[in-house]
């Protein structure tokens, strides 16, 4: 519970209110470690959410290669789930949605996106991180800055600079009507793609994460305040019971999120791809 406080940037309540952060408020999710440097007077801090991050790109690849290192035939209990992780990316991602024709040459990508979004979703459970590193935006909209030069790029390539915008025209279009839907292709395109790949795995994120935070730090308020606090109301502590368990219902309930959202953004992804492939609109 105190580490969900923790990861949650908030302060356990006192008993005279001093320094409660409860309800949290924007500030209390600035989290710096250490200065970095500073440049015209603006200072560069390496943050909580920013270690997380880093500890997920070690952890990913110690697996991997401690995994791989030693693949046999007959696997061994790591590489039989390091296989299986990259079969779905492979077989369930990348080629339902790509097509069989040029879907392997982006499995690599695919696979490494997918395990690198879900195992840092999944931070928003595990002690002692309990905070989802893709509840800071800046990091879904990286990531999603990556999948969108990498389709865009994709389509240019295939179609040409030109060919590229006629390839977002359906065909069979009368002419007066071709510039009003180019110019709403172009927006879901270049606009309202990389806008909502980036704010649901946002948004889904920092809503679970704030979720918990209620229930258990919740919990731990009307438990202080029944039991700690001199003259306090003990049915208001009991409460913290069955706002305790919601918490730990919530929980199993978000692993299961986190890996959707990871699964819904590595699959919007691939089609983006697999749309930049195709011969005709």
């Amino acid at each position: 519970m105190s580490a969900t406080i923790a990861a949650a940037g908030l302060p356990l309540p006192t008993a005279a209110g001093e320094n409660s952060h409860f309800p949290p408020t924007p500030e209390d999710f600035w989290q710096p470690l250490f200065k970095m440097f500073e440049i015209g007077g603006q200072a560069y801090y390496f943050t909580r959410p920013m270690a997380l991050l880093l500890i997920a790109a070690i952890a990913l690849s110690v697996w991997l290669l401690v995994t791989t290192r030693k693949a046999a035939i007959v696997p061994s209990k790591g590489q039989w789930l390091t296989e299986k992780v990259y079969d779905f990316a492979r077989n369930d991602i990348a080629r339902d949605m790509i097509g069989s024709r040029d879907f392997m040459r982006f499995v690599p990508f695919l696979f490494a996106l997918f395990v690198f979004i879900l195992l840092n979703n999944l931070f928003g459970i595990i002690p002692p991180f309990q905070n989802p590193t893709m509840a800071r935006v800046a990091f879904p909209i990286a990531l999603t800055l990556v999948v969108y030069v990498v389709y865009h790029w994709i389509g240019f390539k295939k179609h040409g600079a030109v060919g590229y915008f006629k390839f977002m025209l359906p065909s069979g279009l009368p002419g007066w009507i071709k510039p009003f839907i180019l110019l709403l292709e172009m927006i879901t395109f270049f606009i309202t793609r990389p806008l909502t790949l980036a704010l649901r795995l946002f948004g889904n994120m920092f809503a679970g994460h704030m979720l918990l935070v209620v229930f258990i730090v919740g919990g731990w308020v009307m438990f202080e305040s029944g039991f700690l606090h001199e003259g306090g109301n003990p049915v208001i502590g009991v409460l913290a019971i069955p706002a305790w368990l919601m918490g730990a219902l919530l929980t199993a309930f978000e692993g299961l999120i986190q890996f959707l959202q990871a699964y819904v953004f590595v699959l919007l992804a691939a089609s983006y791809i697999g749309g930049a492939l195709v011969d005709e609109h």
